[in-house]
């Protein structure tokens, strides 16, 4: 039977599912924190990485070879990868080539927060298994079916022609949820529904009859909603005012809205959503207030878009495990009508509104590894040069 291996890394967590057979479950799922090094596998401690392993290639690595060590024998027939960012060339997954590869090292400064660890991973899987066949997918790919002008900014047309543009991001999750939302939502997911993906990172995709229309993040992965660490949207004038009055460089604010803001910047107190919600601090609950104040008034700007709203889907770390901010975000959209069943919410749903409410709401686990793996098994489209 032939084995894959996915593998989803970001700036703070590598993730990796590997099969056996190509269907069903995963036979092992594993996250190393490469911070503090610490390893879970199918969601138990298995302690931490040796110290002095140096950067997410080493790591990657070291991962890879635990993973091949306990479901020996391991031969992946094919390792996928979630990419950030496909720029205008990648709409589609993609067979890696070294040509490939360095297109997509080329893209890294439109998502230095993500893709050079992405491709550190591809660099870590060709370095265990050589020859192995790899698939990118990506997370810009799902918003390219979008209509022009929801791409476009309103800068000179030379800037679009050279790829500035709105791009969007979280597409792995939004296709999976895209392709599973009929079963929950049932007649509403066939018109607008918006996708609320709410986690570390956070964002909002509107569809319509399963298609994107329109998305919160834009060029970069720091626009659109309140997140963890960053920001979210700001006046540019802001940026050009810290430029001038504090010397502020593209490093000092690279940092300042992707690191220092969001929720760590508002309450001062942490990134996470969990430790906010049990915190007694005024600076805690004003945070969550204006991540919730976010989501809301972005909730209808994508329901503009999508010319109305029948469906509502949370999912993400937040989004499919917060009931707290699902209500609070549910009592904000009531002139939408949304009407929430706050018993059905406290249990998880997966519907979150009462029976006749005008907008059906749920909240559903993503699955961007399944989607990584599909990628895979249709074997990536052609490589190219």
């Amino acid at each position: 039977m032939a084995q894959w291996l996915v593998l989803n890394i970001g700036s703070s967590t590598i993730k990796a599912a590997a099969w056996l057979d190509g269907s069903g479950p995963p036979a092992l799922r594993a996250t190393l924190e490469t911070g503090s090094g610490a390893l879970r596998l199918d969601g138990a401690d298995a302690g931490c990485a040796p110290g002095g392993l140096d950067g997410t290639e080493a790591l990657a690595g070291w991962l890879l070879d635990r993973i091949a060590a306990r479901l020996a024998p391991f031969a992946p027939e094919g390792v996928g990868h979630r990419v950030v960012h496909g720029g205008q060339d990648f709409a589609a997954p993609v067979t890696v080539t070294p040509g490939v590869l360095a297109r997509l090292e080329a893209l890294a400064p439109l998502a230095p927060g993500h893709q050079p660890f992405n491709l550190a991973g591809i660099r870590a899987a060709a370095a265990r298994w050589p020859g192995v066949r790899q698939v990118a997918a990506f997370d810009t790919a799902f918003h390219r079916a979008r209509p022009r002008l929801a791409q476009l900014y309103a800068l000179p047309r030379e800037m679009a022609e050279a790829g500035i543009l709105r791009y969007g991001f979280h597409g792995l999750s939004y296709e999976h949820i895209a392709g599973r939302m009929g079963a929950v939502l049932g007649p509403a997911a066939d018109g607008a529904v918006v996708v609320a993906h709410l986690g570390s990172g956070a964002s909002l995709c509107a569809l319509r009859a399963g298609r994107p229309v329109a998305t919160t993040m834009g060029f970069s992965a720091l626009d659109g909603l309140v997140m963890g660490t960053r920001a979210g949207q700001v006046d540019p004038g802001v940026l050009l005012h810290l430029m001038r009055t504090r010397g502020m460089d593209a490093d000092a604010l690279e940092a300042l809205l992707g690191k220092r803001s969001g929720l760590l910047g508002v309450s001062g107190i942490s990134a996470d959503m969990r430790v906010l919600l049990a915190s007694d601090a005024p600076e805690a609950a004003e945070a969550v207030a204006l991540f919730v104040a976010s989501v809301v008034g972005h909730v209808g700007a994508m329901a503009a878009a999508a010319g109305g709203l029948d469906g509502l889907v949370f999912t993400g770390g937040i989004g499919a495990n917060s009931a707290q901010v699902r209500a609070r975000v549910m009592e904000g959209l009531e002139w939408l009508g949304v009407a929430a069943d706050l018993p059905a919410n406290a249990a998880g749903g997966p519907v979150v509104t009462r029976p006749g409410s005008r907008v059906v709401a749920a909240a559903m686990e993503t699955d961007e590894e399944a989607v990584i793996l599909r990628a895979l098994q249709d074997g990536g489209a052609a490589a190219g040069k």
